[in-house]
């Protein structure tokens, strides 16, 4: 909080400042009214701005200057100010090293100075949830996007299966779709038609990673939370995880494979996405990362009312098993159903077990690297229920959970290999069935490497 004005206020008024073009004057008057350290805020008026700026007496025209050639950094949490000296400790640590599961957060001496160590930072957002004094902001990339959508360019808004619901229980997709063109977007896809995809290639990881009896399989395609832990804490366990790339940056990929001048702009519940992005190995899929609170602060500002306007249709082109990634246990119900038309002799070998919030995660993942678990399948993702429960969800993981599963169950299609319109997109990739995705060379796209 910054003089009782909360981060999602100041971010609005940013960005209507910017768009009626009284911006400088806005940052001059805010900095005025301030009484915090002008150093400290000019970070939290960076990050809201979705780049990092340190203050001067020339700040405001930097700042500019910086959104107008925005230039992408791999940092996207960023703390504001120095810790708070009597922050609640547990184990000799601060909430926030505690609740760090990577060990990031260095804090000095004298509990006065915090620092992130970038090395084994992955960027998850889990200590600006958990920060009370409100020592950690994520960057917002919607000033730079401005630059871009007032420049007129080809702008696709890549949509989180979780999206559902959370603009209100009777939004429909449709008219989530209108307010996102109003804003500027050309279109919006749904990145459930990407895990339709996603699906069939874990199915032939399973059908290829799953030979003898004692072996088992690690999922990774989508939460960047759960692949950061396998990375940086249990890195024996990568030889059994899949090289699959997640829905987000198959969206990506894949769109603009067939429109190469078009960007895409990824909508989520989650931080650690805007990090994802921004992977040395997967940089170029995605360009933005917005989340849901923040889409929702922007139709606040543009004073659109998702639940007044007429829907833009789409062809309905997503499957049942794609559009229950949001929420976990998703992920092994799609893959289970591909292998029983794929790969039915693994059909009854196949046994999955799921994972959700870190507690849990760590849990599995130790079981694992011990030998202890008897699942050939395992489903893990970073937040509590899945993605239906992420940091910048608006709606309740139940309720979110409840919208996900009612909107797979309204899709024609209920499993990947059924969906004839992904199976025109993937031919358009030179991807001509189902059998050529145990071909290397042809899935390519959809594979990175650990």
């Amino acid at each position: 909080m910054v003089n009782g004005m909360e981060y999602r206020e100041l971010f609005k008024k940013l960005v209507k400042a910017y768009y009626e073009d009284v911006f400088e004057e806005t940052i001059e008057e805010i900095f005025s009214n301030s009484k915090v350290s002008k150093e400290s805020f000019a970070k939290v008026i960076s990050a809201l701005c979705g780049v990092e700026v340190d203050y001067s007496n020339k700040f405001s025209i930097d700042l500019v200057r910086a959104i107008e050639n925005y230039r992408e950094s791999n940092r996207v949490v960023i703390n504001t100010h120095s810790c708070v000296k009597n922050c609640i400790q547990i184990d000799g640590k601060t909430i926030c090293q505690n609740a760090c599961p990577f060990d990031a957060i260095l804090i000095g001496k004298d509990k006065a100075d915090i620092d992130i160590n970038m090395d084994t930072c992955v960027n998850c957002g889990i200590c600006v949830d958990t920060c009370d004094n409100k020592n950690f902001i994520d960057k917002i990339e919607f000033m730079p996007l401005i630059e871009d959508l007032r420049k007129e360019k080809r702008i696709i808004a890549a949509v989180a299966p979780a999206i559902v619901g959370q603009f209100g229980e009777d939004v429909s997709m449709g008219q989530i779709r209108a307010g996102l063109k109003r804003i500027g977007f050309v279109d919006m896809v749904e990145v459930a038609f990407f895990a339709d995809m996603l699906t069939i290639k874990e199915a032939v990881e399973f059908n290829r990673l799953i030979v003898e009896k004692e072996d088992f399989m690690l999922s990774s395609c989508c939460c960047p939370i759960w692949v950061g832990m396998i990375k940086a804490k249990f890195h024996e366990l990568i030889k059994y995880t899949s090289p699959s790339i997640s829905p987000m940056i198959a969206s990506g990929k894949v769109i603009k494979a067939l429109d190469p001048e078009c960007k895409v702009v990824f909508v989520g519940p989650c931080i650690a996405k805007k990090a994802e992005a921004k992977m040395e190995d997967l940089k170029g899929a995605i360009d933005y990362v917005l989340t849901f609170d923040e889409l929702e602060d922007i139709f606040d500002v543009f004073d659109i009312k998702l639940e007044g306007l007429h829907e833009v249709l789409s062809t309905q082109y997503s499957s049942k098993s794609g559009r229950i990634y949001g929420r976990i246990g998703g992920v092994s119900t799609a893959v289970k159903d591909a292998l029983r038309e794929m790969f039915p002799d693994k059909l009854n070998i196949f046994s999955s077990e799921q994972a959700s919030g870190i507690k849990e995660c760590k849990e599995m993942l130790k079981n694992a690297l011990e030998g202890n678990t008897k699942a050939k399948f395992l489903e893990g993702m970073g937040c509590d229920g899945g993605c239906v429960g992420g940091p910048k969800a608006i709606i309740s993981k139940e309720k979110g959970k409840e919208m996900v599963d009612r909107f797979g169950d309204e899709s024609k299609v209920h499993i990947s290999t059924n969906n004839r319109i992904m199976s025109d997109f993937l031919l358009a990739l030179g991807i001509k069935g189902l059998e050529d995705f145990k071909n290397k060379e042809k899935v390519k796209i959809f594979e990175r490497d650990f």
